[in-house]
């Protein structure tokens, strides 16, 4: 029996729920995709291993050997990723980090290798910076008072930028910070005529405290502490800046790094500029979930592709992450 003195309750005209039906409607119209073809898988090749060393605070990461990186990127290919970005860490580091400019260095050989293993299936990145050849851990080389050494530290990049197009990369990263650091590298691959050769810039990289598992990762010596030339966390128009000049000097793409701590940043980059954005879920991000994971606090595959959506959703259109492969096939289920 109606209650006189309750008035009936009518329904909403807007449904907002309509549209959240079914998995067809949901997918019809939902407003960002995630694809394997976005995605970037970060590879460690370390030398002198004889097999793949596991790296304890990023579980399922390894540092590779050079045959075991090359089944690595076969499966990237077979997944259909965008790419993969190298990293190499040398058997023995020095002060000016001339295991980076080596052609029989290991990441120069790696990329070779990896070359000849993929062709043009894929798009083989390779990280251009000091930090993973110097003895003191730093990105660029030190003067005597212990100070990072910008214009000095800006020669050595060319360098390095020619040594790794000749390897045969499609694209360098530039990652060290250095004012003027892609101007240079452009310069330098043009002067050798490596002009194909384009350029990831990593823009907005900020001196974050997530950075930690990637410094097992390869081996770093760092002592103290980035913040000279890495940006301050609080800034977020700085981040921009830094993106609009990397663009000025020829950037091809410009990064934010990390990722999920300046969302912010990377959505202020991504209306910015008119070049592609790519962000880097780092390791310390990365290494968040899966410690969550395996304690049962968190339902592991939903969270990896929750939080590389969200990724994408601030305006990454190519994601840098340690699940890339994972996620290839997640999706293709």
């Amino acid at each position: 029996m109606t209650d006189p003195l309750v008035p009936p309750v009518s329904g909403p005209t807007v449904r907002p729920r309509r549209l959240r039906t079914t998995p067809a409607l949901r997918r019809m119209v939902g407003e960002t995709s995630l694809e394997a073809r976005q995605l970037v898988l970060p590879l460690f090749v370390r030398e002198g291993l004889d097999e793949p060393r596991p790296i304890s605070s990023m579980p399922g990461v390894v540092q590779h050997t050079r045959s075991t990186l090359l089944k690595a990127v076969a499966e990237a290919v077979d997944l259909g990723l965008g790419g993969v970005m190298l990293f190499g860490i040398p058997e023995e580091k020095d002060a000016e980090g001339s295991g980076a400019i080596d052609p029989a260095g290991i990441l120069n050989l790696a990329i070779t290798d990896v070359v000849a293993e993929v062709g043009d299936a894929l798009t083989v990145m390779s990280d251009l910076c000091l930090d993973e050849f110097t003895d003191h851990g730093h990105c660029g080389v030190l003067t005597p008072d212990g100070k990072v050494d910008n214009d000095r530290t800006l020669a050595a990049y060319a360098e390095m930028a020619r040594a790794q197009a000749h390897a045969g990369v499609d694209m360098v990263g530039p990652s060290g910070m250095m004012d003027g650091q892609v101007a240079v590298v452009r310069a330098a691959l043009d002067a050798a005529e490596h002009t194909d050769v384009s350029i990831l810039a990593y823009s907005a990289k900020y001196a974050s405290a997530f950075f930690g598992p990637f410094r097992e990762a390869v081996d770093s010596a760092l002592q103290g502490d980035r913040r000279t030339y890495q940006q301050d966390p609080g800034n977020g128009r700085e981040g921009v800046r830094e993106a609009l000049l990397d663009v000025e000097e020829g950037a091809d793409l410009v990064m934010v790094k990390p990722a999920l701590a300046y969302l912010d940043v990377l959505r202020r980059v991504r209306d910015a500029v008119d070049v592609p954005v790519a962000a880097y879920n780092i390791s310390g991000e990365y290494a968040m979930v899966e410690a969550a994971a395996a304690n049962g606090w968190i339902d592991r595959e939903a969270a990896i592709l929750e939080t590389l959506t969200s990724i994408r959703r601030a305006g990454a259109d190519v994601v840098l992450t340690y699940w890339a492969s994972e996620a290839a096939r997640l999706l293709a289920r």
